[in-house]
């Protein structure tokens, strides 16, 4: 058995989940109402010039970067710490299939099911968009939709692989749920409290260049600022600036020098969040006693 068959199966059995179409259905709905709010009352949601195409699609980033973590928790946490619990992964593994290769079907299947769920999303919520507006820039839409799965992707990559370090889903759970929680909803407190620190316990009137960065490290900021990176002018008419931290302080944000101060960092950390755990989850799966 090959990774592929294993994702191919994995991904037929995650696919039927009842609470991750739950999760879809209330996206669909609720990227049509949003939508529809930002069409008719823009001056509602910071474009007092009016509603656009490009807005649109930095607006709705608002609603993935809050979806797709939900989500991959949904729909990964069990992968393969309820494999070990239950012991089916014994199973499995007394077929021809190496730990790895179950470890890379697993990040596989279900990556693609939350892409598969996303997807229908996002065509649905752009498409109500495009005919509300009457325009569409095609090449920033699919520029969009591919970066927002790719993120989708590493997020399934991240809760798996949480999921292969126990075998126990309430650890599991409690690990993905830990990583929600301070990555997506403390993490612009956390550089803010760092840089208070370090500055002798007092805010310096001129954030520092590498709290940028250190900013970035939230996995739907380093989303956002990757869009930025990808779509410049775009993000410019809409106004998006990732230089604006959450806690409300403007931060350096050049695109010249240093690097790691432009929004091109965010695909970067996109990056390292791909592998980083990918390597992690699977030492832990490969090492552990099953």
């Amino acid at each position: 058995m090959t990774w592929a068959t294993v994702a191919k199966k994995d991904f037929r059995d995650a696919v039927q989940s009842r609470a991750l179409w739950s999760l879809v259905v209330v996206f669909v709905l609720l990227s049509i109402v949003s939508t529809y709010a930002y069409v008719e009352v823009p001056e509602m949601f910071g474009s007092p010039a009016g509603a656009t195409f490009g807005g649109l699609i930095f607006f709705t980033i608002g609603l993935v970067g809050l979806f797709v973590p939900l989500a991959a928790i949904v729909v990964c946490y069990k992968s393969l710490a309820g494999e070990r619990e239950l012991g089916s992964i014994k199973l499995l593994l007394s077929l021809p299939t190496t730990r790895g290769q179950v470890f890379a079907g697993k990040v596989v299947g279900r990556a693609g099911v939350l892409v598969l769920g996303l997807g229908v999303g996002l065509l649905v919520g752009l498409g109500v968009g495009a005919a509300l507006l009457g325009e569409v820039d095609a090449l920033a839409a699919l520029t969009f939709v591919l970066v927002t799965l790719a993120f989708a992707a590493v997020y399934a990559t991240i809760v798996v692989s949480l999921s292969a370090t126990t075998g126990s889903t309430s650890r599991a759970t409690t690990l993905a749920l830990g990583f929600f929680v301070v990555f997506e909803l403390l993490w612009d407190a956390i550089p803010m409290g760092i840089v208070y620190v370090v500055n002798g316990f007092a805010l310096p009137s001129t954030m520092p260049d590498w709290l940028f960065p250190l900013l970035q490290l939230a996995p739907s900021a380093a989303y956002f600022s990757a869009v930025v990176a990808l779509l410049p002018d775009i993000a410019a008419t809409a106004g998006a600036d990732p230089a604006q931290s959450g806690a409300g302080v403007q931060v350096s944000a050049e695109a010249a020098e240093p690097f790691y101060t432009s929004p091109e960092i965010g695909l970067v950390v996109l990056g390292l969040w791909l592998v980083v755990p990918l390597a992690i989850g699977y030492t832990r799966f490969d090492d552990s006693d099953l």
